[in-house]
């Protein structure tokens, strides 16, 4: 059995079940939730590695909850795939604006949820660096996964201290947006272009005022991370 722990939150029985058989062959260990409020006592008792997140619940969406969880800081870090039954883009951007890393759009294959899975995962434990990295004031800590900057620690979900993560050890060098898809991502053929803007945004968002302007973006082309003004 996996040391990683999922918690599914649908307010349909039979659709938790697929999920969790998908999940337990997989090696997942899994938990369950029918609505919002018991997923939130599940999640601040049982710490999940991850939550796949129904975007339909009764009383309260799943929208609501991501963003309750990203509020938080100490429920901020961990990472949320929203299922939907909403196709339309607007949507999808809308989940990935609250804090979601990834959605998957009902119906799914299991096959395809354990391969979405997986890849989020992968981006919210980052191989690599071990070293500190410390760019005028903006320091990384890869062995303690903090950020902060001029010593105040920031928030910032997986994918974007991923995106940091890669951004700040390949510095002045310009990367398309499926460059980073590759580099970043690790390639998932299930993730959009545009999604890299949505992380890009957040990501600036996290940094703030004193740091935003190091993650440039080149008219045409994708974005830079550089010391450097951008002309």
């Amino acid at each position: 059995m996996s040391d990683k722990t999922v918690l599914i939150v649908d307010d349909e029985a039979p659709v938790r079940e697929m999920i969790v058989v998908a999940l337990e062959m997989a090696n997942y260990r899994c938990l369950e939730a029918s609505n919002a409020r018991d997923a939130y006592a599940t999640i601040v008792d049982q710490r999940p590695d991850m939550i796949l997140l129904d975007w339909m619940l009764p009383e309260t969406t799943g929208i609501e909850l991501a963003r309750r969880l990203k509020r938080d800081e100490s429920t901020a870090e961990i990472p949320i795939i929203m299922l939907t039954a909403k196709t339309q883009e607007d949507n999808k951007i809308q989940g990935l604006e609250v804090g979601a890393d990834d959605y998957i759009t009902k119906p799914f294959s299991p096959r395809e949820l354990v391969a979405r899975l997986k890849a989020v995962l992968r981006r919210a434990t980052p191989q690599g660096v071990e070293s500190e990295i410390d760019i005028e004031g903006l320091v990384l800590d890869p062995i303690g996964h903090r950020v902060s900057a001029h010593g105040s620690p920031l928030t910032m979900g997986p994918t974007e201290y991923k995106l940091l993560q890669f951004f700040m050890t390949h510095q002045d060098r310009v990367y398309t947006r499926a460059q980073l898809l590759d580099l970043v991502w690790g390639g998932n053929v299930y993730v959009e272009e545009r999604t890299v803007d949505v992380h890009i945004r957040r990501l600036r968002k996290a940094l703030g005022a004193a740091h935003d302007y190091l993650v440039q973006t080149v008219r045409g082309t994708g974005y830079r991370f550089s010391t450097k003004t951008a002309h």
